[in-house]
């Protein structure tokens, strides 16, 4: 792993982070580790996959409101409904993924559009009478982890970058796996990748359900970090932010972080430059793009070794029309 020095040095910078910040841009970092995480789920679909999928707010907004219901309403710690959050995200992604998997590009673009609106016109009109309708759902409680209370922005900032870091060994075996290549190849070329064996229609199903998983995962955290939720939290200008984020990145996981701190964090440095600092911010994202149109981070090429079976057996060379002639006493 070529950058793992580069993730060293980045993991050794973040764990001394909270010794020079204070809380407010402790709860900055909070959020860029909270689209870092949501990045990472989209760029299974979208970086490795190549599914243009633009409505993954819709799986962070499931997975938000399913821990809200189940804490205000059941009463369930916040770390018990972590995986049922991840599971319904991952289920509605299965249900509204199926009847639309076979289109492609702008066509899947405009359906998936659709489903983040869908989601929060359900949310606003209190769907089951759950939701709470536009006000949305009040009085969160915090996450407790073997007894200890998660409060402070600091206690936020470390579960958020652990959970950044233990997403970043899970996608890198991911992409590594057979099930990560699999997903290039349909990303490069489904026909192709269909007609040497891959089940296309199944690995992108797999990849969306794992996406939308790890978004309704996300969801946990951001609903216990804010103790209350609204369907505005979840409009379409979420799912653009995140989709950008991963375009810009390249499909990196390194890129994804690089990219999640440009669009969350270069705003928050230039706000004392109040009156041009979206221009600012604007022109920098415009020039990155004309600069670097593979994306900041693009992943390196993928190097397969050959099984033992097919390696040809050393032999002479045959010499090809063209080749000049050998020499003497050399074999050609």
């Amino acid at each position: 792993m070529k950058r793992m020095p580069l993730y060293i040095a980045l993991g050794a910078l973040l764990c001394g982070l909270p010794l020079v910040c204070n809380s407010y841009w402790l709860d900055v970092c909070v959020m860029i580790g909270l689209y870092a995480l949501l990045a990472l789920s989209l760029n299974v679909i979208l970086g490795q996959a190549g599914i243009f999928h633009m409505g993954h707010a819709a799986f962070f907004a499931v997975g938000a409101y399913v821990t809200a219901i189940l804490n205000t309403l059941y009463q369930w710690p916040i770390f018990w409904t972590m995986p049922l959050a991840g599971a319904a995200a991952a289920f509605f992604a299965l249900l509204v993924a199926r009847p639309i998997i076979h289109l492609r590009g702008d066509y899947l673009l405009i359906v998936t559009i659709g489903i983040v609106e869908i989601v929060r016109i359900a949310l606003i009109n209190d769907i089951f009478g759950l939701t709470g309708g536009s006000n949305g759902i009040f009085g969160i409680s915090r996450p407790r982890f073997f007894g200890f209370k998660i409060v402070k922005s600091v206690h936020f900032y470390y579960l958020v970058w652990g959970m950044v870091g233990a997403s970043l060994l899970l996608f890198y075996g991911l992409w590594r796996s057979r099930f990560g290549r699999a997903l290039n190849y349909i990303k490069e070329d489904d026909i192709a990748a269909e007609g040497c064996g891959v089940n296309v229609t199944r690995y992108k199903l797999l990849a969306f359900v794992l996406g939308a998983f790890w978004a309704g995962i996300a969801g946990t955290v951001y609903a216990a970090k804010m103790s209350t939720i609204a369907p505005e939290s979840f409009n379409f200008m979420e799912s653009v932010i995140i989709f950008a984020v991963v375009i810009l990145s390249g499909g990196s996981q390194l890129g994804v972080l690089v990219s999640a701190f440009l669009f969350i964090g270069l705003p928050e440095v230039l706000r004392e430059f109040s009156a041009a600092r979206m221009l600012i911010f604007g022109l920098a994202m415009m020039i990155m793009m004309i600069w670097r149109p593979q994306g900041l981070l693009p992943p390196g090429p993928r190097h397969y070794a050959a099984p033992p079976g097919d390696v040809p057996p050393e032999g002479p060379a045959v010499p090809r029309a063209g080749d000049a002639p050998a020499e003497a006493g050399r074999p050609a």
